[in-house]
């Protein structure tokens, strides 16, 4: 077996779980599924990634009910029906060498949604006509998450309690699946961030109102989730570790947040950022990276960094520095499936060949030798 050199090629073990190195898939939406159930696409879609050298590999945001998808496309748990599909996409990527991830998500007042390529809004006539009809939405408040979109109906304390009761439901059928690793959607504007985001959660009562009211929603999933995610097996949580409005959620309520999720038994906070179309993000190569080492050093927390990570070097000086413990790239993965197994060969020379899959790597390798002559 080849010893890689590279932090980003050290293997990391997460309780009982040990990934064969430090690259993660970011959970990317395909709006693909037909009644949330996955299909050939998705296993394709994230079967490359397995065999492209990632140590972990997250589906998509998945929702826990039928009404807190995105789009109709939107992968699922929230039935039995969900687990065998999700069960096959998993074998395939132990069989390459990846553990597997699944995002837990509740679009929350998000929901209801074009898919992208239609205009990424609000259902409307044209999308009736296709034969995608909007369902009621759901909020901390009813307020539209952005003019001219759906208005969700606030939610009253039992629905808090139904859908804090379909995340748990959710994760057992994660682990029933197979799955080695839940991550809890709290970030990009949807349910769980329009909770924690003052500008979104006008609240009056307790999962209003001051800091410690507005995470309680986030917090009871996070809780509901360990408790039905075996013990041996890491959670996540995706934070917006800033909104980018003036008056939204900050970095320090990251902090905070991160603190408490520590002591409900979160492993890693995922530290991405905005979700709200008027946040102002100053978008360059690792941008994010510095709200996750802070994160990392204040709450005392493993971290995983995102945002324009594109090569290598960038990704292993993140690692060096201490910033994170997991690096994940999602456009970059789209771009070049074999990133991880390019990255490898980068920082580590012909032992990076070792993570490419035997019927590439038989081929690559020698091409690389002969390029080496000329």
């Amino acid at each position: 077996m080849t010893t890689f050199k590279s932090r980003l090629f050290s293997p990391l073990t997460l309780r009982d779980v040990t990934l064969r190195n430090r690259t993660v898939v970011s959970p990317m939406c395909q709006y693909s599924a037909h009644g949330g159930l996955a299909n050939d696409w998705h296993l394709v879609h994230l079967g490359q990634f397995a065999a492209g050298g990632f140590g972990l590999v997250f589906t998509e945001a998945t929702a826990v009910l039928p009404e807190g998808r995105i789009t109709h496309g939107d992968l699922g748990l929230w039935s039995d029906a969900h687990v065998a599909p999700v069960r096959r996409i998993v074998e395939f990527l132990h069989a390459h060498g990846a553990k597997s991830g699944v995002q837990l998500a509740h679009a929350g007042r998000k929901a209801s949604m074009q898919r992208p390529w239609f205009g990424n809004a609000a259902l409307g006539p044209d999308d009736v006509a296709r034969g995608d009809h909007p369902w009621p939405i759901v909020g901390p408040v009813a307020q539209p998450h952005h003019e001219g979109w759906l208005v969700p109906r606030a939610l009253t304390h039992e629905g808090i309690r139904c859908i804090v009761d379909a995340f748990a439901a959710a994760a057992r059928r994660a682990h029933e699946a197979g799955v080695d690793a839940v991550e809890v959607h709290g970030a990009h504007g949807y349910l769980a961030h329009s909770f924690l985001s003052p500008v979104a959660n006008t609240r009056r009562d307790e999962y209003g109102g001051d800091l410690a009211g507005r995470m309680r929603f986030a917090l009871e999933i996070a809780r509901a989730v360990r408790a039905a995610w075996p013990a041996g097996k890491p959670l996540f949580f995706r934070a917006s570790t800033y909104d980018g409005i003036d008056g939204g959620w900050s970095l320090d309520d990251s902090v905070a947040l991160a603190k408490e999720l520590k002591a409900i038994g979160v492993d890693i906070v995922d530290c991405s950022a905005g979700g709200f179309l008027a946040a102002r993000l100053p978008f360059k190569p690792g941008y994010l990276v510095p709200n996750a080492a802070r994160v990392r050093d204040e709450a005392g927390i493993a971290t995983q960094a995102v945002g324009f990570i594109t090569d290598a070097a960038q990704a292993e000086a993140i690692l060096e520095s201490g910033a994170a413990d997991l690096v994940a790239v999602g456009r970059e993965a789209l771009s070049d499936p074999h990133w991880a197994g390019r990255a490898a060969v980068a920082l580590e020379g012909d032992a990076g060949w070792a993570l490419w899959p035997a019927q590439y790597a038989w081929w690559l390798e020698r091409r690389a030798a002969l390029m080496r002559q000329f």
